[in-house]
């Protein structure tokens, strides 16, 4: 019996494990599923709750609900991976062997990296929302706030996600214009990056909205602490950006078990191969999803589109062949912009997010860079997908690799 140990029951641990136990025999392989939580939670859904458009019963369903049957799902800490024993270690102190590890913790948030940001001044006017329980400290605080100089602020890149904290500053500027008090919010964007985005082309479209939404941009900013005292943001340089409150992205970074093993680079994302997910460093080790260091947006659509592909590579590399469905970075993302409208991105490893129309070339029913209704109403038809179509791994219209049908070339700023 070969066994498959899964570590992460989250989008991509739930997916890879619906799509492997439908392709191999349960009689040859056995798959297990760890996870510290038996909750799942549908990430995307954290955004909307501090605006109240999503309750927190709405992200949260249980998870054995998406775990297939034939596959062992196991409530636990992980400890350590030790690669050369082929064995995982839980905190309660079980030990699980496997022949083949995928690595599916994904990325997680980590303010205590930044000094002053959990200091005396955390979930009061220091407030982030990429953890559930952070969304619903936010909400609570947007309630009954009265204005002031409000600041989104992204610590460092990668960040699940990209697009979230755009998404936040113009959800919250038509928040405040549907209060009436628009007036009395000055609003800051202050970015590590040199514009509002990783790519040149969306950048620019993309800082053009936050122009007309009079949201100042604080680029090439590299945080080195907050003060929680005189409410600044202090970077190596020594600017200061003052705050009434404080939305940040925290230091995103991969799993502390990783570390403890050895398997990760210094921010704890697995070094694989990027076409393939395969560890750089063992034979027997995937990973996939937000926990692998492959170039490309920390995002679901990266998780769906790559596991298209990885079922056959796997398949092909546990039966010594060659794995042949390169993965080329493919991911799209919506883009809420508020007032009921919305964007979207569609790019890979070495194509832009370019104008134009998505999945039909010249029909959409999605606009490329361009707010549309039809944008937004995509973004709020994807929780549904996501609970039905994606988790349980089945087949949707969509093509893994990304096309350039439909898309729109323009000069590089």
């Amino acid at each position: 019996m070969n066994r498959i140990l899964i570590l992460g029951g989250g989008t991509a641990g739930t997916i890879a494990a619906n799509r492997l136990r439908r392709r191999l025999e349960p009689d040859s392989w056995s798959i297990t599923v760890v996870d510290q939580s038996d909750k799942h939670l549908y990430q995307p859904g954290q955004l909307f709750i501090p605006f109240g458009i999503y309750q927190p019963h709405d992200i949260v369903k249980p998870r054995r609900q998406f775990i297939p049957d034939g596959v062992d799902l196991v409530i636990g800490e992980i400890d350590q991976v030790m690669p050369d024993e082929n064995t995982c270690l839980l905190v309660d102190g079980r030990k699980l062997p496997y022949d083949y590890l995928i690595i599916a913790t994904g990325t997680s948030p980590h303010p205590n990296e930044t000094e002053g940001m959990e200091g005396s001044e955390w979930r009061k006017s220091v407030h982030e929302f990429y953890t559930f329980e952070g969304a619903i400290a936010l909400a609570g605080k947007l309630a009954d706030w009265e204005g002031g100089r409000l600041v989104i602020q992204v610590v460092d890149m990668p960040i699940k996600c990209p697009v979230a904290p755009l998404e936040f500053t113009f959800l919250a500027d038509a928040f405040f214009a549907d209060r009436e008090m628009r007036d009395r919010v000055e609003m800051v964007y202050v970015t590590p990056l040199d514009g509002v985005f990783t790519k040149p082309v969306a950048s620019k479209y993309l800082g053009a909205i936050m122009e007309e939404r009079k949201v100042k941009v604080e680029s090439d900013f590299a945080v080195e602490r907050v003060d929680p005292e005189s409410k600044k943001l202090i970077s190596y340089d020594e600017r200061e950006v003052e705050f009434d409150l404080l939305v940040t992205i925290p230091l995103n970074m991969g799993a502390d078990y990783i570390a403890r093993s050895g398997l990760g680079d210094d921010l704890n994302y697995v070094p694989v191969d990027k076409q393939t997910l395969l560890s750089k460093y063992h034979d027997n080790i995937f990973a996939i999803g937000d926990a692998s260091d492959i170039p490309t947006s920390k995002a679901g659509s990266v998780v769906h589109f790559s596991l298209e592909l990885f079922e056959d590579n796997f398949v092909n590399h546990v039966n010594g062949r060659p794995m042949n469905r390169p993965f080329d970075g493919h991911a799209n993302c919506f883009i809420e912009s508020g007032h009921g409208k919305g964007l979207l991105i569609d790019f890979n490893y070495d194509t832009e997010p370019l104008p134009g129309k998505y999945p039909l070339p010249g029909l959409g029913p999605f606009s490329l860079l361009r707010e549309s209704e039809a944008n937004h109403w995509g973004k709020m038809m994807f929780r549904w997908v996501y609970w039905n179509l994606l988790l349980p791994g089945n087949e949707m219209p969509l093509e893994p690799l990304m096309s350039m049908a439909g898309k729109e070339l323009v000069e590089l700023p």
